[in-house]
C-alpha cells in the first residue's frame, strides 16, 4: 500500500531501485506549502515538457483546493495504489507523483528516448514499392502498421514477458479477417511463457512454434510494414516485440519462402517469371553441390563427353577427392560469408574481397581445387540469396545433400529430396498445413497466388487454408 507520508514512500522506492544512480526522486514544496515527491528513471523522460507541463503547473498552482488532473493538462494520466504498481511504471519510463496526504499515486507519461530512425530494410530492399521498415520502438512499429491499414477492426493486444527483462509483446490482427482458431491458439501458447527475459522476437518465435527441431521455422518474420499489413489481411496474426524491428507472423506456409513484396507492385507475368526463378534458386542452392558430386563419381555416362573430358583435365593435379573439394570449398564460403557479416562494414567488405580472391583465383593456381568445383560452389551460393527467407534450411540441407551424393550417388540425392519433402509435408502451423496447397493438394490455391501470380482483380478470396469464415477478399470488377 502507498502511505500518506511521501518520505516512506520514498525510501521504500529507493530501497526497491537498489539505489540506482539513474532512479530520481525529487521531493519539493509548492507555493501553497503542499509536499510533493516526482519518481522517475533518468533517460526516460522528456526534460522539457517535464518542466513545462508536470513541474512548473505543480508548483504554481497546486493549492489544496484543486485537483491534481486540474493542473496537469496530459491525457495519460492514472491513479495507482500500490508501491508495486509504481515500480512497474517507473521501469516503463513513467513518472510516479505521491502528494503528502494521498494514499494514491498519480503516474503520467512523458516517454522519449533516442531511436533510431526509419529506413529501408538492407535485408529487404525493393525496387519498388515502400522503402520504409520497422525500427526498435514497438510504439512506432504500430503507428507504421496503423498508417497501412487505417481500420478500427485493427485490432492490438499488449503482453508483458520476461521476469527480469519485462518486454512489451504486442499481437496485431483485424477483427472479423483473423483465422479465430489461430489466434486463440497463439493467446494460449503466449500464457505458458515464463522466462527470464525476452530480447528479441526470435525468443517468441522458439517459444511458440510447432517444431522447434525442424531446420525450416513455422512462424515467419519481415521487418517491413506492406508485408505484415498484407499478411494480416489474409487472415493472419502479427507479433511485435520491443526492442527489435522484426515483426512475426502466424501461420506460415512454405510457398511464402518464395514470394516478395514486389510481387504485387510488378506486372503478373514478370512476376510469375520472379518466381519460377527462385523456385529454380532454391533447388539450385539445396541439390546442386550434391549433384555435381554425384555425378563426377559415380554417374559419369550422364555428363556430355566433352564436358566429362574438361572436367576430368581440370581435375589434373587436384589432391582431394571431389567430395572433400566441395565439402571444403562450400566451409570456406560459409566461412568467408559469416566474417564479412560480423565485422564492420569497411572491413567486412575487405574481407569479402581477400576471401573471393583466395577462394577463386588462388585455390584454381594453387592446384588445391579446379574451376568447375568454384562454379559450382559459387552458384549455389548465389541462388540461396533469391529466397533469403529460406536460407538456414538451405545452408544446412547443402551439406546434407552433398555427403548423401558423396556417399551414395544420385540415390543419395533422391533420398534426400524425399526425407526433406517428407519434413515440408509432416510440419503444420498453428494447425495450417505448412506444405499447403501442395500437400494438402488445392488447385484453386496453386494456380492463383503461389507459383503463379495471376492480375490483382483474380484474386478474390484469401487463402483457404489461412482463413475459412471470411474467405471472399474483393468482388470481381469483371463480373456484372
Amino acid at each position: 500500500m502507498i502511505s500518506k507520508n511521501i518520505t516512506s514512500n520514498k525510501e521504500k522506492l529507493i530501497k526497491a531501485f537498489n539505489n540506482s544512480s539513474d532512479f530520481v526522486a525529487y521531493e519539493f514544496k509548492t507555493r501553497a506549502d503542499i509536499k510533493i515527491l516526482i519518481c522517475f528513471i533518468e533517460g526516460f523522460v522528456n526534460k522539457d515538457l517535464f518542466d513545462r507541463d508536470i513541474l512548473k503547473p505543480l508548483i504554481l498552482e497546486l493549492d489544496g483546493q484543486k485537483e491534481i488532473k486540474e493542473v496537469i493538462f496530459t491525457p495519460k494520466i492514472e491513479e495507482v495504489d500500490s508501491i508495486e504498481q509504481v515500480k512497474n511504471e517507473i521501469i516503463f519510463g513513467k513518472i510516479a507523483i505521491f502528494i503528502e496526504g494521498n494514499t494514491n499515486c498519480f503516474v503520467v507519461e512523458l516517454i522519449k528516448w533516442d531511436k533510431r530512425s526509419i529506413e529501408e530494410p538492407n535485408s529487404e530492399a525493393v525496387v519498388r514499392g515502400p522503402k520504409e521498415g520497422f525500427i526498435e520502438d514497438i510504439e512506432v512499429n504500430k503507428v507504421l502498421l496503423r498508417r497501412k491499414l487505417r481500420n478500427n477492426k485493427l485490432v492490438f493486444e499488449d503482453y508483458r514477458f520476461g521476469k527480469q527483462t519485462n518486454t512489451k509483446v504486442s499481437i496485431a490482427y483485424i477483427k472479423g479477417i483473423v483465422n479465430e482458431d489461430v489466434l486463440q491458439e497463439l493467446k494460449r501458447r503466449l500464457e505458458k511463457i515464463d522466462i527470464d527475459a525476452i530480447l528479441e522476437s526470435g525468443y517468441i518465435e522458439e517459444l511458440i512454434e510447432d517444431s522447434p527441431l525442424s531446420l525450416i521455422g513455422t512462424v515467419s518474420n519481415a521487418e517491413k510494414p506492406d508485408i505484415i499489413a498484407d499478411k494480416i489481411l489474409e487472415g493472419r496474426v502479427a507479433i511485435l516485440v520491443d526492442g527489435t524491428p522484426h515483426v512475426l507472423t502466424i501461420p506460415r506456409i512454405f510457398v511464402e519462402g518464395i514470394m516478395a513484396s514486389e510481387d504485387y507492385y510488378l506486372r503478373p507475368y514478370y512476376s510469375t517469371f520472379l518466381r519460377l526463378l527462385r523456385i529454380i534458386g532454391l533447388f539450385a542452392a539445396v541439390y546442386l553441390p550434391g549433384i555435381f558430386v554425384a555425378l563426377q563419381l559415380y554417374h559419369q555416362e550422364m555428363i556430355p563427353t566433352v564436358l566429362l573430358i574438361n572436367m576430368a583435365g581440370a581435375r589434373e593435379g587436384v589432391p582431394l577427392p571431389v567430395t572433400l573439394e566441395v565439402l571444403f570449398m562450400t566451409i570456406a564460403l560459409e566461412l568467408t560469408k559469416e566474417s564479412g557479416l560480423r565485422l564492420p562494414k569497411n572491413v567486412g567488405a575487405t574481407v569479402s574481397i581477400v576471401g573471393a580472391l583466395i577462394l577463386g583465383q588462388a585455390a584454381v593456381e594453387a592446384g588445391v581445387v579446379n574451376a568447375i568445383t568454384i562454379i559450382v560452389v559459387s552458384t549455389s551460393a548465389i541462388a540461396e540469396f533469391v529466397v533469403p527467407g529460406l536460407i538456414q534450411g538451405i545452408v544446412v540441407y547443402r551439406f546434407v545433400i552433398l555427403l548423401l551424393g558423396g556417399l551414395m550417388g544420385l540415390y543419395g540425392v533422391a533420398c534426400g529430396f524425399i526425407f526433406i519433402t517428407m519434413e515440408l509435408v509432416s510440419l503444420d502451423s498453428f494447425g495450417v498445413p505448412f506444405a499447403w496447397p501442395i500437400a494438402p493438394r488445392e488447385w484453386g490455391g496453386l494456380k492463383k497466388d503461389t507459383l503463379v501470380r495471376l492480375p490483382l482483380w483474380k484474386n478474390i478470396f484469401r487463402p483457404k487454408a489461412i482463413e475459412k469464415r471470411n474467405i471472399r477478399r474483393q468482388i470481381s470488377p469483371w463480373r456484372k
